[in-house]
């Protein structure tokens, strides 16, 4: 596609199924439209004070989006879990999203995801140097586009348009390869529109979220633009960013004003599912381990860097900050990625914290300085 077209282009024939981060004007028009939709279903009167919102974020870590999942389930156990205005997902985030998005009743399909998963239910080794010469990754993710579609049907999409209708919005992001930019895929709209390829787009969407690049295949989108026919290459969310909630350059009560509507406030919930530092390794003085180990070290801290974006972000809105993220108390063998004992253990060890009361932190890593 020309990059002068990137703009003019959509999905399913929906303006509103996708935004681009450097369009902020469409982004505040749908939380507009979100905060009118909301009001209906409350029978809230322009001029009136909608309820007070919470936002959960979930970031990219594999694996180790076993963690998430199990704080999700042991704070529906401790009995105070909220019901979100707003979820994001990256990556292992954008497979939790919908589960978490829908609530409590979509525990079991949550922890059946991460307990119950493996190897062979996420991808297929191809022939090493054919698939790095060749071909587009190392891996085929046919299994987890089937792992996927097992629970994306047509009973999850219509509830998630049942609460779209009802102002309550459901992202995820992918990045467009050949753009260079971060695209937030507005699934609710998606489920909402009734169009037959939804479900199957949505799958799409979710699996793009999670292919890393290099390891996993990139997944092709089909769009029109201006009449014309295109493909667009898209890989990991995780590729811009670990975490979002709202661009930096859209003020959510700026959406409150035009529409006639206040709020009695905001709170926002990130779970990380990573540690705060990359993890110790013995790495061999070779090309590959050298360049895989100096980028998980690159995506740590970006992922740092995002929680002061989303917290100083908050901050301006006046809303509530709580960051959860997998501490040094966890302790696990790691055989291999997506190691079903590995995986039950962290999500335990979630569960358990947020079963007893999840101890949130108010503020990112380093930010508060310590006392002296």
């Amino acid at each position: 596609m020309p990059s002068s077209e990137r703009r003019d282009a959509i999905a399913l024939g929906l303006g509103n199924a996708r935004f681009f981060l450097d369009e902020p004007g469409a982004i505040s028009t749908e939380q507009e439209l979100a905060l009118i939709r909301e009001a209906k279903s409350l029978g809230v009167s322009r001029g009136g004070v909608l309820p007070n919102a919470q936002y959960l974020s979930l970031s990219g870590g594999g694996d180790k989006g076993a963690f998430g999942a199990g704080l999700l389930v042991g704070w529906t156990a401790h009995g105070d879990r909220p019901k979100f205005k707003l979820v994001t997902g990256v990556s292992t985030g954008a497979l939790t999203a919908p589960f978490a998005f829908l609530g409590p009743e979509y525990d079991a399909a949550l922890t059946d995801v991460y307990t119950n998963i493996g190897p062979s239910k996420v991808f297929k080794k191809r022939f090493l140097p054919f698939a790095a010469l060749l071909q587009d990754a190392m891996a085929d993710t046919s299994p987890l586009f089937r792992t996927i579609s097992r629970y994306v049907n047509e009973e999850m999409l219509g509830k998630i348009a049942a609460e779209y209708e009802k102002g309550r919005l459901l992202l995820i992001q992918t990045t467009d390869l050949d753009a260079g930019l971060p695209v937030l895929w507005n699934i609710g709209a998606i489920a909402a529109s009734g169009h037959p390829s939804a479900a199957d787009l949505i799958r799409r969407i979710m699996l793009a979220s999670s292919s890393i690049p290099g390891a996993f295949p990139p997944v092709l989108f089909d769009v029109i633009a201006n009449g014309k026919s295109y493909q667009e290459m898209h890989v990991d969310g995780g590729a811009v960013s670990q975490a979002f909630l709202a661009p930096p350059s859209l003020d959510v009560r700026i959406a409150q004003e035009k529409t006639g509507f206040r709020r009695e406030g905001y709170v926002a919930y990130i779970i990380r599912n990573s540690r705060l530092t990359a993890e110790w390794s013995d790495v061999q003085r070779a090309t590959l381990p050298i360049a895989g180990k100096a980028v998980s070290i690159m995506i740590n801290y970006i992922g740092l860097g995002d929680l002061y974006r989303i917290y100083l972000t908050m901050q301006r809105a006046g809303a509530g900050f709580n960051v959860a993220y997998i501490g040094d108390d966890f302790q696990a063998e790691h055989k291999e990625q997506f190691d079903p004992g590995y995986m039950r253990a962290l999500y335990r060890f979630g569960y358990e914290k947020a079963a007893r009361g999840y101890p949130w932190e108010h503020a990112p890593p380093g930010f508060q300085a310590e006392d002296r």
